[in-house]
């Protein structure tokens, strides 16, 4: 019999009193007009600017790195930049709201394959269309969703305000500090729900920080946040208080919470006979797959790809939800052998960190005992190449979390290999949260309107063609979560979406576009992009100035800002 460990009884007493306080604070929530809403979130975007500091220093700390190092601007770019984009464009659709307007007003809607409507959601604004020239996203809606229903459900509980839903248990990541104070975000707008914020035992030194950049919210009686391990998550989990559930985390956390851990969990897994009375939602993780499209490339575009790669797997030292896992290439490309060589050498180049998120060194040994010719890449990180269906069925179906990647090939060339790749991803990995294209503009172009109605094939929540799809998680506009349909007893890669500030309702998936090349390359090779070598690249060399500037440009836009923020990107 499996025991779970029960919280002290001064634990349950303070978690008891927060779920209390957060019911009383539902009544001043539903008599809260969508403008004092707006506002609460402009004092809210305030109060994280004022934060930055701290948060980017504590959120270092945590993960061992040099605040002299560039890696720093990770923390930058992933922590307090996406929720101050957040906090803009909620407001932004709750002014919308108040007018009577859709937060889709004046959108001009797009067309992808299958009958369905696409959402432009990047850029969203004159500055984005500057800062981020040449990177594209669009939310496509499922097959045969009019366009009039996605503009006039957008919007989602904030279409009727006073009709409150409870005080909602989020369950934070332990890996990306921006993701607790989102998934609160998305919870209080889109849900209308009161959030009790439990963090992740990593994240317990960020707690001080979100008390502080969260203040507006804490002190309107909309949000408390508590800490704790599995044992004071379940226990609110089942509290009698919480009217639903959000995680971020691993297939197998959810599990635990949905059915109970240990054997009798999986019992009750296999009886499919939950424990959890109340609705979840979550965003999981999975094996991403990188499907490169063979082409004629030239020897900087291998080495600009290969850095690519090595950024998808190695960002965040390699623990992300979406971090590329499985690249699937072309055996019948020319120049296979000279991308790999390139790749061996981004993996190697890429700044050496301590693997601080813990497990690590167990992930990384049991990708050893399971590939005993896994090839050691710098300190702690592996590549494995897969070379047969049966050697590859591990890697297919086990997130390591952990800086892992494999490499696999396929036969073919053009959309024939495109094809035979995305039906290996959607088949045989284990996951639907984000899927990465690569491919020469010039090789889509040769595929005309095939490319596209291939992509609708690819059954991922986020897809990035020339870009990662850490760029969906970023744009605030975006939904975010797992490709719809999974259920509670095969979860994949979660249930529901986050982020989505425009608030669209029943949203499939995200396409996130970019350029092949960095400028000037981009524009020599005929890509109208202005946008330099990304600052999340982990081999940046100025990530830690321009992750500040975006920052600070997202904490207080202007056009007198943008020149400092380009020239710190063309440094990198």
């Amino acid at each position: 019999m499996t025991v779970t460990p029960a919280p002290t009884e001064q634990d349950r007493k303070m978690f008891d009193g927060a779920v209390a306080a957060l019911a009383e604070g539902e009544n001043s929530w539903a008599a809260m007009s969508l403008t004092g809403r707006a506002a609460l979130l402009d004092r809210v975007h305030d109060a994280v600017a004022a934060s930055a500091e701290s948060w980017v220093a504590t959120a270092s700390s945590i993960k061992g790195l040099d605040p002299d190092s560039q890696l720093v601007g990770e923390e930058w770019i992933s922590g307090p930049y996406p929720v101050l984009s957040a906090c803009a464009m909620l407001a932004h659709s709750l002014r919308a709201l108040a007018q009577k307007k859709s937060p889709l007003e004046g959108v001009k809607f797009g067309t992808a394959p299958g009958g369905r409507v696409s959402v432009p959601v990047l850029p969203h604004s004159a500055y984005e269309s500057i800062l981020l020239h040449g990177f594209k996203a669009e939310v496509w809606m499922p097959p045969g969703v009019a366009a009039s229903t996605v503009r006039s459900h957008a919007g989602l509980s904030a279409h009727r305000p006073s009709l409150t839903h409870g005080v909602g248990l989020v369950l934070g990541a332990g890996n990306i500090t921006s993701i607790p104070p989102l998934d609160v975000l998305y919870e209080l707008i889109a849900s209308n729900r009161l959030t009790l914020l439990k963090l992740n035992p990593v994240m317990a030194r960020m707690k001080a920080v979100y008390e502080v950049a969260l203040a507006p919210l804490i002190a309107a009686n909309l949000l408390r946040i508590v800490d704790g391990g599995g044992a004071e998550g379940g226990y609110l989990a089942h509290h009698p208080g919480i009217s639903h559930v959000h995680m971020t985390g691993s297939a197998a956390t959810h599990d635990a919470v949905v059915y109970g851990p240990g054997a009798e969990g999986r019992a009750r897994k296999g009886a499919n006979t939950p424990l959890l009375n109340k609705p979840i939602t979550s965003e999981l993780g999975g094996v991403s797959p990188i499907i490169v499209v063979p082409g004629q490339w030239t020897a900087r575009d291998l080495r600009y790809q290969a850095e690519h790669i090595a950024t998808m797997r190695l960002h965040n030292g390699g623990y992300n939800c979406i971090a590329g896992q499985i690249v699937l290439m072309s055996r019948d490309w020319k120049q296979k052998d000279a991308f790999l060589k390139e790749l061996r050498a981004a993996l190697a180049r890429t700044p050496e960190r301590t693997p601080w998120y813990p497990g690590s060194a167990d992930r990384v040994a049991a990708a050893c005992e399971s590939y005993p010719d896994a090839e050691k890449v710098g300190a702690g990180r592996l590549l494995i190449e897969l070379t047969a269906a049966e050697n590859a069925q591990t890697m297919q179906t086990t997130e390591y979390f952990s800086p892992v990647l494999g490499v696999m090939e396929l036969a073919g060339t053009g959309r024939a290999f495109l094809d035979a790749a995305i039906s290996a991803a959607n088949q045989d990995f284990l996951g639907t949260l984000g899927a990465n294209v690569i491919v020469d503009p010039k090789d889509i172009k040769s595929m005309g309107k095939g490319f596209r109605r291939s992509i609708a094939q690819l059954h991922y929540g986020t897809i990035a063609v020339n870009a990662w799809t850490g760029v969906g998680f970023l744009t605030a506009a975006a939904p975010w979560g797992a490709f719809p349909g999974h259920t509670l007893d095969d979860v994949q890669s979660g249930l529901g979406v986050v982020h989505n500030a425009l608030l669209i309702s029943d949203p499939e998936r995200t396409v996130v576009t970019g350029p092949f090349r960095p400028f000037p390359r981009s524009v020599a090779h005929g890509e109208f992009a202005l946008f330099p070598k990304p600052p999340w690249f982990v081999t940046s060399r100025s990530a830690k100035s321009t992750g500040r500037l975006l920052t600070e440009f997202a904490a207080k836009p202007s056009w007198a800002r943008m020149p400092a923020v380009f020239g710190a990107a063309f440094r990198a």
